[in-house]
């Protein structure tokens, strides 16, 4: 089973998750070394990879998600006898990184995803509850569990409370006997790092405001920062260091809710054909081996979602179906014996069907439902 049947879009999509935290200047490096590696692939023809947001308001993605658009030769190039799942398998066994999650997706099919359900793999799970620290421990669980299954290709929980910050915390007792006050520490703190705007430049329409902070070289380290110098009101210079903690805390890197619910998301990527009897092993597994507490559920999410919300509406569709058809052909002859002999063709033509689907190797999909549903409205011109 399937939501819609998996078209080949000449392209394929690299779009892993890293663990947050992550620096730009290593994001800048991971990302190269994995076009790198894609590229050593044959059937590759050209890597293009972007990581964290671009400069719009649509595409708000954190540093932690790699997009790499992955251009593939025409097939009359390829090596002979290789299919799009033998180039994914060697992709995925060349790009092998700790603490990345590969995902080897279709590109319009993946934004459409992501569009409609949030999750950008074909599957995902998303753990609501009222803590972070709880959500993110469930997420690590079933993380573990779900990888024991054979068809699991990677899956990945948000560390939704993994984010690191810098926190300056002022030792009030120290400054108040060197004679300075908090409004002085955080003024000092806030100009240096995050800067002052102290003036705005007009270009034609435009506004810009002109920003002055220390460089980056003398802001990028904690060292660095619990050098900054603070002035007393003596005019002695001391260290942000003497009147303040400069460490680094954890904290959650992104917020969602869902539901009016705190979530945490786990990404599944998977190489099986069935959604639904993987969805069903990994219920089963999830609930022999994950207790969860009080407050907190699970739910199942992805093109598993839009694979539920089909059949519910099939199921509703097919009697109803039948109906229709059944009154038709009882206003056409006026007899029920003509109306049900007619009706008899539809069970034989759906049966014809399924072997077809069979014979070419068709998931079932919401796509198939419709064509046999035409299907029957065929046959039931034929008996008539």
């Amino acid at each position: 089973s399937e939501f819609m049947p998996e078209i080949f879009e000449g392209d394929l999509m690299y779009m892993p998750s890293t663990l947050p935290g992550l620096s730009i200047g290593k994001a800048q490096e991971l990302l190269q070394q994995t076009d790198r590696l894609i590229k050593t692939v044959p059937e590759v023809e050209r890597v293009f990879g972007k990581i964290g947001r671009a400069d719009t308001a649509t595409d708000p993605a954190p540093l932690t998600m790699i997009e790499t658009i992955i251009q593939l030769k025409p097939r009359q190039d390829w090596r002979e006898g290789i299919s799009l799942a033998d180039i994914i398998a060697q992709l995925d066994a060349s790009v092998q990184f700790p603490g990345l999650t590969n995902a080897w997706l279709m590109p319009i099919k993946t934004r459409i995803d992501m569009l409609s359900t949030g999750i950008k793999t074909p599957i995902g799970i998303k753990v609501a509850g009222p803590d972070l620290k709880m959500i993110e421990q469930i997420g690590r669980e079933i993380e573990k569990t779900l990888a024991q299954l054979p068809d699991t290709r990677g899956a990945f929980s948000d560390r939704v409370v993994a984010g690191r910050y810098i926190e300056i915390a002022p030792d009030r007792l120290e400054a108040a006997r060197l004679g300075i006050n908090i409004k002085d520490i955080n003024l000092m703190v806030s100009a240096a790092v995050g800067g002052i705007n102290i003036s705005e430049t007009v270009e034609g329409l435009e506004r810009y405001p002109i920003n002055v902070r220390f460089p980056r070289e003398q802001r990028d380290d904690i060292k660095k920062l619990s050098a900054l110098p603070i002035v007393t009101p003596a005019g002695a210079q001391v260290p942000l260091s003497q009147v303040a903690r400069v460490k680094v805390v954890d904290g959650p890197p992104l917020i969602k809710t869902e539901n009016a619910r705190l979530n945490g998301w786990t990404f599944i990527d998977y190489t099986g054909n069935d959604i639904d009897d993987y969805v069903s092993a990994g219920q089963q597994l999830i609930s022999e081996q994950i207790k969860l507490p009080p407050g907190y559920s699970i739910t199942w999410a992805g093109q598993y979602e839009n694979i539920q919300r089909a059949e519910e509406k099939i199921e509703q569709l097919a009697p109803m179906l039948a109906i229709i058809i059944f009154g038709l052909l009882y206003m056409i002859f006026r007899r029920i014996t003509e109306a049900v002999t007619v009706m008899l063709s539809i069970p034989f033509a759906l049966v014809g069907g399924y072997w077809f689907v069979l014979l070419l190797g068709y998931n079932l999909s919401v796509a198939v439902a419709v064509g046999l549903i035409a299907l029957a409205g065929i046959a039931t011109e034929f008996g008539v």
